[in-house]
Order: structure tokens, then C-alpha cells, then sequence
């Protein structure tokens, strides 16, 4: 008893050729069939090529075209061919002119004639499969498609739409549940034979012929009628992306294929020289005798799966750059944001750099020019402190900030005045945390020498802005950590919040706060808010801050702030 070979080819016949005479010296008759879009003048150089090979033929030639009847036809063919010309063919194998067999052909043959009842088809209903892509389960056995799907897109999809909004319906043939699977199949000469004879044919031939995908469920469905043991599974290795294409494999998954220990493996490039001399010409290495087990590579393609469309957390990908909320993690690392602290701590930036170790920025988004850390002209990335290059995109300025730090956290300081377009990007982020104290703009404002009208006409227009960062923060879309104090809370208590920034930002080996960075001179800050009332602006944010504040610094050197434990 032997192993037939059904071979459908269709472009790179030089690879075909090779791989019709590796299965011809292990024994096996093989059939080829050649797609009719291949030019008459290269068919028949292919033919003459395999004229000297033995217990080879070939069948009857149909256009094969994916997605539709063709395949099958390709495929009855062919397999027709085989039955009738070797009495000896017990399985018939039917594979690609892209596959390529993995392990001795001799074990392939051993391994079927120890199960000569067994039919080795993925064969599994609609409800039970999650890997059809493409919109179509039950529908594509209920509706028509006289439309290619490749050359006709915008006819196909006009006459599903049409058959839908009409409920249009086809019934399935009596008996029928329809099945699908890989169509790449290994039956017995029983079962084959029985689907190919049998008198109902024409009424299925007709029914599949205008079914979606033909060649995945023609097969996967008669076997079920007529099988007395199916293996629901394809004893060929064939891995599909996200996007239902088949993953092809190049040299450098050799070892990946050996592993495997699969039969027959596809798709294989044509140009993979490598593959092709280590597994038809190198017997000695060839894989050790075992079950044939593709799951032991599913996790690698898992993970090849989820790298390409979900990549890695804060590196944006060309394919889902222009799509919002796409990305895979906003941002690479945690960070943190902190509003109205510089305006009312004296250092606060190397103080805080030297609480925790983070690198802390001045204001990233300035007006005039990227304040990076120790004054730095350029940082990790090569990215610099221009203000027209950050402005170009300020979100991905930042993004691309955190991921070219990864490894040391990031601290930066930002106000009212600086560029407000990455708001939402932030907020939206669960590796930001943002602490503000709000109202805290002013204090530069009562610190500096200008005109009074100016500078109401400034807090105004800060006011305005810094208030509509706040609704952002406090939007139910945020996931950044946010907390907000009003300036007048703060300054009350101004140890208890430093403390609990510092956790978060979960330095190791930190001991409790013991000493605060210096506050500002605050004296006359409530009388400058008066002020801004008396001239008809209303400086709310900054919370109730009376006229005089008692804990307001004096002259005299102040007192280092204390804990009792």
C-alpha cells in the first residue's frame, strides 16, 4: 500500500518540480494539477521537465482562483485521476506546490499504513471555529457568490448587502450540516471514492459551487457522511495571521520547523534554499519519529500575532499610527506631571531629584523652548529642546520621550502657559501621574514687576486655561492618577502630600519626609487676589485664601518642618 500525492500548483514551478520527484523516489504516485492562469508555454516546459519521472500524472487543468469553485474542481480532478490510476494508493495526500515535506517520506507512509481507516481532515461546524475572518459564519452557506471576492470586491459586497436587506436564503441540501477546515486533507481511499462517486453528487457540486470558500468546507462537509474515523485535523503545518493570511516561512525558520514535527509543512518561500536542501536532501538530520504536534510552536505564533498588531507598550506602530486609542499602552513607563510646584517651591526640581533619583525636568512644553533636565540641549533619542520640533506633535514628542528613557523615571513640570495639546493624552494615560495644585500660576504673576492691568488680563486668560485642564482631569475617561489640591489646602499642610507623591512614585529605600523644599515668600499673596477682585476678576482656583494667611514664610529664617512619629 502507498501514499498518493495530490499536488495543486500554480507559480514557482522550478520548486514544484523539485519537491513532485522527492515524492516520486520515496515511492509515492504523484498527480499535478497546474492552475489554467499558468501560460500554456510554461506548462509545457513543467511537463516536459517531469517526463522521466515515474507513476506521475496529469490531470485535467481548471482556473483556480481563491475563494471560489475552481479548487474544488482542481482538486476532484486531480483526485479522480489518482483512483483510477494507482489501484495501490490507499491515502490520498493533498498538498500545494509550496509545501514541503519536513520528515522522511517513508514515515509519512508508515504513519498512515498504521491507520488505514483514519481520515485526517479539519472538519468542525461554523459554531465551533473562531478563525473565520472575513464577516461570513453560517451566511456563507445561506447566500450566493457568483462574484470573485479578489477581482469583484465592490459587486461581492453589493449583492451580500442586497441578499441580506431581502432575507434572501439558500436551503442546504437534505442530510448536509455544513463543516469547515483546512483544506488541505489526507483521505482514505474509501472515503474519497465514496465522495466523488456518490449519486448526489451534482445536487452538492451545485449547492457548493456558489458557497464562500469552497475548498474550506466542500471536503470538511462530505467526509462527515461518509468517514468512519476522522482525525479532525491536517497532518500539513499551515499557520494564518490575524488577517486569515498564511504565514510563509523563510530559512531562518528551520529549526522552527523542526521542531514541529510535522509532516508537511506550507507555505514555504520559493527562494528559501536553505529549507529546501535541508529537508529533501538531508536524510541524516531529518526529525526524530514522533506524533506530529504543531502546537508546540502555536505559542511562538501567538506572540508573532500579538507583536504585529498589538506591539509593544508606548512604540507606535505604521499601521495604527493615525488610529486614536489603538496603541498598545499610551506610553512605554510610568511618569509623572506636576502643576504649580515650581511656582510655589524654591528648587523644587533638584530637590525632588534628589528625594527620589527620577530625572526631573523643568517645563517640557514651554513656549519658548524644551526645558530639559540640568539644561540639556538634547536628550536619549536624539530629541531636542526645540520648541518647533515638539510643537510639530506634542504627543508624540512625549511618547517618544518615555520610551527612549525606559529604565529611569521621568519627572516634568507643566502650567497654563505652556502647550495644552496633550491634555487628553495624558489624562488617558495609566502610567501618568499628575499632581496640581491649582491657582498656584498666580504666584509668579504677584512675584513679577509688571502693570496691574496686565497682569489681570493674564490670570484671566491662565484662570480660563488651567480650568479647562482641570475638567479634563476630572473627566470619567481619565485613567492617569490625578490628584488636585487648590492652593490654599496645600500650603496648609504641605507635608502630607509631598509624602504621598513621593510613594507613588515608589522609590525604594525611601525614609519618611523630613524635610520639605522651600515655599515662597507669600507675603501680600492674599492681598494681590483682593486686588484682582477689586478689579472685577475672580481668581477661584485657588481656593478660599484669606487676605493675610497666618503660616504665610516671614523674613526671619524659617524652621525646617518636623514629623512627629
Amino acid at each position: 500500500m502507498s501514499v498518493g500525492i495530490v499536488m495543486l500548483v500554480h507559480t514557482a514551478l522550478g520548486r514544484a518540480e523539485q519537491v513532485a520527484r522527492h515524492w516520486s523516489q520515496a515511492g509515492c504516485p504523484v498527480v499535478i494539477h497546474v492552475d489554467k492562469s499558468v501560460p500554456k508555454r510554461t506548462h509545457d516546459a513543467f511537463v516536459a521537465a517531469l517526463s522521466n519521472v515515474p507513476n506521475l500524472a496529469f490531470s485535467r487543468r481548471y482556473r483556480c482562483e481563491w475563494g471560489t469553485w475552481g479548487i474544488v474542481s482542481a482538486s476532484q480532478a486531480a483526485s479522480e485521476l489518482m483512483l483510477h490510476r494507482f489501484a495501490e494508493v490507499r491515502h490520498v495526500y493533498l498538498a500545494s506546490g509550496s509545501c514541503l515535506p519536513l520528515r522522511p517520506v517513508q514515515e509519512l507512509i508508515d504513519y498512515l499504513a498504521a491507520r488505514p481507516r483514519t481520515d485526517f481532515i479539519e472538519s468542525a461546524t461554523t459554531s465551533d471555529v473562531p478563525w473565520t475572518v472575513g464577516g461570513l459564519d453560517e451566511e456563507r452557506f445561506t447566500m450566493r457568490f457568483p462574484f470573485s471576492w479578489k477581482r469583484n470586491r465592490y459587486l461581492f459586497d453589493k449583492t451580500v448587502q442586497i441578499q441580506r436587506k431581502l432575507g434572501l436564503k439558500r436551503k442546504v441540501p437534505n442530510g448536509l450540516v455544513p463543516h469547515m477546515g483546512s483544506q488541505w486533507w489526507c483521505l482514505t481511499r474509501q472515503t474519497l471514492s465514496a465522495i466523488l462517486q456518490d449519486p448526489d453528487r451534482s445536487t452538492y457540486d451545485t449547492y457548493f459551487r456558489h458557497v464562500w470558500i469552497p475548498d474550506e468546507s466542500y471536503f470538511q462537509t462530505l467526509a462527515r457522511q461518509y468517514s468512519i474515523n476522522i482525525e479532525s485535523r491536517s497532518l500539513t503545518l499551515s499557520k494564518f495571521d490575524f488577517q486569515g493570511k498564511p504565514h510563509i516561512f523563510y530559512d531562518d525558520h528551520l529549526q522552527l520547523l523542526r521542531r514541529s514535527d510535522c509532516f508537511v509543512a506550507r507555505k514555504i518561500w520559493p527562494h528559501a534554499d536553505r529549507l529546501y536542501q535541508a529537508f529533501l536532501t538531508d536524510a541524516a538530520g531529518a526529525m526524530k519519529k514522533t506524533e506530529p504536534n504543531p502546537g508546540k510552536i502555536d505559542r511562538i505564533f501567538a506572540k508573532a500575532v500579538e507583536r504585529r498588531t498589538r506591539g509593544r507598550s508606548g512604540l507606535y506602530m505604521q499601521s495604527r499610527f493615525p488610529n486614536e486609542d489603538w496603541e498598545n499602552g499610551v506610553t512605554a513607563a510610568p511618569y509623572s506631571m506636576f502643576q504649580g510646584f515650581s511656582e510655589l517651591f524654591e528648587n523644587f526640581e533638584p530637590w525632588l531629584a534628589k528625594a527620589t533619583g527620577a530625572r526631573v525636568h523643568g517645563h517640557l512644553f514651554a513656549p519658548d523652548k524644551v526645558q530639559f533636565a540640568d539644561g540639556q540641549a538634547a536628550i536619549n533619542g536624539a530629541i531636542s529642546d526645540s520648541a518647533i520640533a515638539r510643537d510639530y506633535n506634542p504627543s508624540t514628542f512625549l511618547t517618544n520621550l518615555i520610551w527612549n528613557t525606559r529604565g529611569e523615571r521621568q519627572c516634568f513640570q507643566f502650567g497654563p502657559a505652556d502647550n495644552q495639546e496633550i491634555n487628553w493624552r495624558v489624562a488617558k494615560d495609566p502610567n501618568a501621574q499628575v499632581s496640581v495644585i491649582s491657582g498656584a500660576w498666580a504666584v509668579p504673576l504677584f512675584r513679577s514687576n509688571r502693570n496691574f492691568m496686565d497682569l489681570r488680563k493674564i490670570a484671566a486668560t491662565l484662570q480660563k486655561v488651567e480650568s479647562e485642564h482641570l475638567d479634563v482631569l476630572r473627566s470619567p475617561y481619565t485613567k492617569a492618577r490625578v490628584r488636585i489640591w487648590t492652593m490654599a489646602e496645600f500650603i496648609e499642610a504641605p507635608m502630607e502630600p509631598l509624602q504621598g507623591i513621593l510613594d507613588e512614585i515608589g522609590q525604594s529605600n525611601l525614609r519618611r519626609l523630613s524635610e520639605a523644599p522651600r515655599m515662597v515668600d507669600l507675603k501680600g499673596f492674599g492681598q494681590f487676589l483682593q486686588n484682582l477682585k477689586n478689579q472685577g476678576m475672580h481668581p477661584y482656583l485657588m481656593g478660599d485664601f484669606p487676605v493675610e494667611h497666618g503660616a504665610v514664610p516671614t523674613h526671619k529664617p524659617p524652621r525646617k518642618p518636623y514629623l512627629v512619629q
